[in-house]
C-alpha cells in the first residue's frame, strides 16, 4: 500500500521527485492568483487542487516510468462535478487534450464528450484515486452570478480554463527546471508612462496646423485616459492623426491611473504587424513590447505537462504577460474560441487589460457578433478596457448595446467638423471602367503614384506592363523582409523627387507611413478607399486640389470576399456628394451590416450554438476561424533567410529562429501551395516547416510565383 505522500506527480530524469500533493497545492496557488484579476480567486484554488488527483494510482506512478498513458484529468472532474462545481470540472476535463464538447449524459464512457468522461468516472471505470482524500480536501468555491448563464458560463468556464493551464505548466516547469519561474523583469505601468513622456516631449510645442492638431489630439487622449474608469471606448482620428501614439497614450494613461495590467493592441495584419511592434519598442524599449502572431506559437501535445515544457516548440508560447502585447485580429479572437491548452493559456491576462482595436472597421463580417460580443464580456466581467481605434469608425453601437446594454460607448476624442476637416488632405475623382494596360498607360503618366488593386495577381498583372527607372510591386506574395527593403527604397525616392511608380495589394492601405502625390484605387469598400487615400498628401505639403485620388473599376470581377464592401460602397459613392465626411462613413458601415442582415453577422451560427448545446467547446473551436482558408508558411531560404533555415534543417528549434525566420516567410492559400507540391517545389521539415526548394520560383520584384510551371521536381540521390 503507497502512502498518499509517496505518489508522485512528475520525475526528471536526474531522480528529482515532485509530489501530487505538492504540485497540487502549487498549482493551485497559481491558479488562484491569475483568477484573481476577475474576482475567481476561490474558484481558482479549487481548479488547480483539484486538476490532477487522478495522479494518485498506481497506473500513473507506472506512467512515469515510461507505462501507458492515464486518463488522470476525469478524476478531477468527477469529484468537482460532485460538489456543484461544473465550470471547475470543465476546465478541469480538458487540461491536457482541451476543453471537450459537453455531450448528453447519456454518452457512452468511451466518449470524449464531457459527460462521457464523467460517466467513466460514475461506472468505476478510472483507476482507483481515492488515496487523495487522505491528505487535501477540496475548498468551497463561489461561482460569480453572471457565470450561471449560459454564454457567460462558457466564456468564464475558458477563462478559468486558462488560469489552470497556465498555473499547471508554470508549476511543472519550474519543477522540471529546479527552479521557481523567473519571469523577466517588466518595467512598471509608471516607468512606461515616463518613457512616453519623454518621447513626446520634442513635439511640443508643435509646428505647423497639422501637427498642432496632432498634438491636441494626443493631449486630449491622455487626458481621457487618466479620467475615465475602465470601459467600452471608441477613438475615432482621421488618417494622419497620429492615432497610433494617441491610443497608446490614453492606454498608458489609463493603466497607470487604474493599476491596470497590460496593454494588448490588436491590428488586423500581420504585414503591419512589426510596424507597429517596432513604434512601441523605441517609445518603451525592446524588453517591453511583445509581438505575437502565428509565427511564433504551436500546438501542444496531448501528454503530461513535463513532456510540454520539456518540448522546444511549446517553449514558445506565448503567455500575454508583457506589459504591451501586440497581436493580430486572427490570434486574438481565435484564442477566445479556441479549445486547446496553447491557445487558451494567454486568455486570463487579458483580464483588467487596455485592448486596442486598431482597424476595428476590420473585424470581419462574417464573425462580428461573436467578436462583439467577446469584448462586451471582457469589458462587463473581467474589468477589461476595450477601445474601436480607427479612422473609419463602424456603426456597431447597436450591437454592443444589444450585448452590453448597460455599457455607454464613450468617444476618447470628439471633434467638431471644422476640426476634422483640417485634417482634409485630398479630392476624390471616379474614372470609367479600366483594363489592366490602360491602367498602366494612366501611371506610366506619372512620375510619383501609387495604384492599389484588390488581388495579388492583378497587381502583378499592371506592375509588369509598366516601364522606365522606378517602378515597385507590393503584395503578400514577398516576404516581409523584403517588402521592407522595398519600401525603404519607395521612401527615400518619394524623398528625392526620383519617380516611383507603386503597384500593391491592399497590404500598403493600414499603417504603412509613405506620402504619394497621387492615388489610384480600384473599386473596393469605403473604408479600402479612405486608408488608401491616406497614403495621398499624408503630410499636407500640398493643396487638396492637387492631391487626386483617382477610384476605378478594374477589368477583373471582385472577388468574392469583396462583394459585399463594394456594393456599400458603391450605394455611398453614388450617393454621397463627400464621401470622406463622417456621415458617408456612418451611412457605408450601416449599409455593409443591413446588407446581408444579422444572420450575416454570424455566419457559422456561433452564439446559437453556445446557446443552445451543452458547452460545445469543440464544436466552437473547429467553426470559429476568421480566415476561412487557411494559409501555410513557406519559408524562402534567401538573404539571411538562408542560413536560418539551414539552422532550421538542423533541428535547432527556438522562438528566436521561429520569429526571425517569419521574415522570410510567405503565407500561401491552399490552391497555391498544391501548385508548388506538384511542381516539386517544396520540402518539409520534421517540425512541420515548408521550405521552398526552388528558390528560382521566387523573383526579386514580384515574390513567389503564383503559377510555378511542372516538371520542376528535385529528387534527392
Amino acid at each position: 500500500m503507497v502512502d498518499a505522500h509517496e505518489y508522485l506527480a512528475h520525475l526528471t530524469e536526474d531522480g528529482r521527485k515532485q509530489t501530487v500533493f505538492d504540485h497540487l497545492t502549487g498549482t493551485a496557488s497559481l491558479c488562484s492568483s491569475f483568477a484573481a484579476a476577475f474576482d475567481a480567486e476561490d474558484q481558482g484554488c479549487l481548479t488547480g487542487m483539484a486538476h490532477d488527483i487522478g495522479k494518485y494510482t498506481r497506473a500513473f506512478q507506472c506512467r512515469l516510468h515510461g507505462g501507458p498513458k492515464v486518463d488522470h484529468a476525469s478524476a478531477g472532474a468527477f469529484e468537482c462535478l460532485k460538489i456543484q462545481q461544473p465550470l471547475a470540472a470543465f476546465a478541469i476535463s480538458g487540461h491536457h487534450g482541451g476543453l471537450p464538447d459537453g455531450g448528453g449524459r447519456g454518452d457512452a464512457a468511451d466518449t470524449s464528450s464531457f459527460w462521457g468522461r464523467i460517466n467513466r468516472a460514475s461506472q468505476g471505470k478510472l483507476a482507483d484515486y481515492h488515496a487523495w482524500q487522505s491528505e487535501l480536501s477540496l475548498p468551497q468555491a463561489n461561482l460569480p452570478a453572471f457565470a450561471g448563464k449560459k454564454l457567460e458560463g462558457m466564456f468564464f468556464t475558458r477563462m478559468l480554463f486558462s488560469c489552470l493551464v497556465d498555473a499547471d505548466y508554470t508549476d511543472t516547469a519550474a519543477f522540471i527546471n529546479g527552479c521557481p519561474d523567473t519571469s523577466v523583469p517588466f518595467s512598471s505601468m509608471g516607468e512606461l508612462w515616463h518613457r512616453l513622456q519623454s518621447y513626446i516631449a520634442g513635439w511640443f510645442p508643435p509646428k505647423g496646423t497639422l501637427n498642432t492638431q496632432r498634438c491636441a489630439i494626443l493631449e486630449t487622449c491622455i487626458q481621457a485616459g487618466a479620467e475615465h474608469e475602465p470601459g467600452l471606448f471608441t477613438l475615432t482620428v482621421p488618417t494622419g492623426g497620429g492615432k497610433t501614439v494617441a491610443s497608446l497614450s490614453f492606454a498608458l494613461a489609463q493603466a497607470k491611473a487604474r493599476g491596470m495590467k497590460r496593454i494588448i493592441y490588436v491590428i488586423p495584419y500581420t504585414s503591419i504587424i512589426e510596424q507597429t511592434a517596432q513604434t512601441f519598442r523605441e517609445i518603451l524599449g525592446d524588453e517591453n513590447v511583445l509581438e505575437s502572431h502565428s509565427g511564433v506559437l504551436f500546438d501542444q501535445q496531448e501528454d503530461d505537462a513535463s513532456d510540454q515544457e520539456s518540448s522546444p516548440l511549446t517553449q514558445s508560447v506565448e503567455t500575454w504577460d508583457a506589459p504591451v502585447v501586440v497581436t493580430t485580429a486572427v490570434q486574438f479572437f481565435e484564442s477566445l474560441y479556441a479549445c486547446r491548452p496553447s491557445k487558451c493559456r494567454k486568455l486570463h491576462n487579458l483580464a483588467q487589460s487596455v485592448l486596442i482595436f486598431d482597424e476595428a472597421q476590420m473585424l470581419p463580417l462574417p464573425y462580428l457578433r461573436p467578436c462583439v460580443w467577446a469584448i462586451a464580456q471582457l469589458v462587463q466581467h473581467y474589468g477589461a478596457s476595450a477601445v474601436l481605434c480607427t479612422a473609419t469608425q463602424p456603426a456597431l453601437d447597436p450591437i454592443f448595446r444589444e450585448f452590453a446594454p448597460d455599457i455607454p460607448i464613450q468617444e476618447i476624442c470628439p471633434m467638431a467638423e471644422a476640426r476634422w476637416e483640417s485634417f482634409r488632405r485630398v479630392s476624390f475623382q471616379r474614372a470609367e471602367a479600366l483594363s489592366w494596360a490602360g491602367l498602366a498607360a494612366c501611371l506610366q503618366q506619372q512620375e510619383q503614384v501609387l495604384c492599389v488593386v484588390n488581388t495579388r495577381r492583378a497587381a502583378r498583372e499592371v506592375y509588369q506592363q509598366l516601364s522606365g527607372p522606378g517602378n515597385f510591386h507590393l503584395s503578400t506574395l514577398m516576404y516581409p523582409a523584403h517588402r521592407r527593403r522595398i519600401l525603404d527604397e519607395i521612401r527615400q525616392r518619394l524623398r528625392d523627387g526620383l519617380p516611383c511608380r507603386v503597384v500593391s495589394t491592399s497590404l500598403i492601405e493600414a499603417g504603412v507611413d509613405v506620402d504619394f502625390p497621387a492615388v489610384y484605387r480600384e473599386l473596393a469598400g469605403l473604408d479600402s478607399i479612405l486608408q488608401a487615400a491616406g497614403r495621398c498628401n499624408r503630410e499636407g505639403k500640398r493643396p487638396p486640389e492637387n492631391s487626386i485620388v483617382t477610384i476605378f473599376q478594374g477589368e477583373d470581377p471582385p472577388p468574392r470576399l469583396f462583394e459585399t464592401s463594394i456594393g456599400a460602397g458603391k450605394i455611398v459613392l453614388n450617393h454621397c456628394r463627400d464621401i470622406a465626411s463622417r456621415e458617408a462613413v456612418h451611412t457605408y458601415f450601416s449599409t455593409l451590416l443591413d446588407l446581408k442582415g444579422t444572420d450575416a453577422q454570424d455566419a457559422h451560427h456561433i452564439l446559437p450554438l453556445m446557446e443552445s448545446d451543452f458547452f460545445p467547446f469543440r464544436t466552437v473551436a473547429e467553426r470559429f476561424h476568421l480566415i476561412d482558408s487557411p494559409t501555410t508558411t513557406v519559408y524562402v531560404p534567401l538573404d539571411e533567410g538562408a542560413g536560418l533555415v539551414e539552422l532550421l534543417r538542423s533541428g535547432q528549434y527556438s522562438r528566436t529562429l521561429y520569429r526571425r525566420l517569419g521574415q522570410y516567410g510567405v503565407s500561401v492559400y491552399p490552391q497555391h501551395l498544391a501548385a508548388l507540391e506538384r511542381a516539386g517545389a517544396l520540402e518539409h521539415l520534421e517540425d512541420g516547416s515548408v521550405i521552398l526548394r526552388d528558390v528560382r520560383l521566387y523573383a526579386e520584384d514580384t515574390g513567389l510565383t503564383l503559377e510555378p510551371g511542372s516538371g520542376n521536381a528535385l529528387f534527392c540521390e
